[in-house]
């Protein structure tokens, strides 16, 4: 079964990030400079909320407010679903799925040493999935 240990070694484990008192503006540049949904808000070692496209979409785009105006801090999600790396990734999954989130910062001992994504989920599920799926049809089939 993988871990959520298992997709950072396969992924890497950068982390982009930004301070509370970031503009939205700024953050968005991040955004698009990394191809990334979302980034993380820190203050020092200290995680302190998520920013992604989607609350950028429903707080800043929907409520007519201006990104050069206002602060991450004002508009990220402060409540933080994270994960540890030995966690399955089908734990994973599920939390995503009931908490409406598509990224999970993972936590080690309290500091911070990745992120992963829906899609780093996906993968990885997809992945389990036709292995087990492989070594069934050698079973059945007689190969080794």
């Amino acid at each position: 079964m993988t871990t959520v240990r298992h997709v950072l070694q396969a992924k890497g484990n950068q982390v982009y990030s930004v301070t509370p008192d970031t503009t939205v503006y700024d953050v968005l540049k991040v955004l698009a400079e990394k191809n990334i949904g979302a980034v993380l808000v820190m203050e020092g070692e200290k995680l302190v909320g998520v920013f992604s496209e989607r609350d950028y979409a429903r707080k800043i785009v929907l409520k007519g407010e201006s990104s050069q105006n206002v602060k991450v801090k004002d508009v990220m999600t402060s409540v933080v679903a994270c994960v540890n790396p030995d966690q399955p990734i089908e734990e994973c999954m599920m939390l995503m799925t009931e908490k409406h989130v598509r990224h999970l910062p993972v936590m080690e001992n309290d500091k911070l040493v990745g992120i992963i994504s829906i899609g780093d989920v996906v993968k990885a599920v997809i992945s389990d999935k036709e292995f087990t799926i492989s070594q069934l049809h050698n079973y059945i089939t007689g190969r080794r």
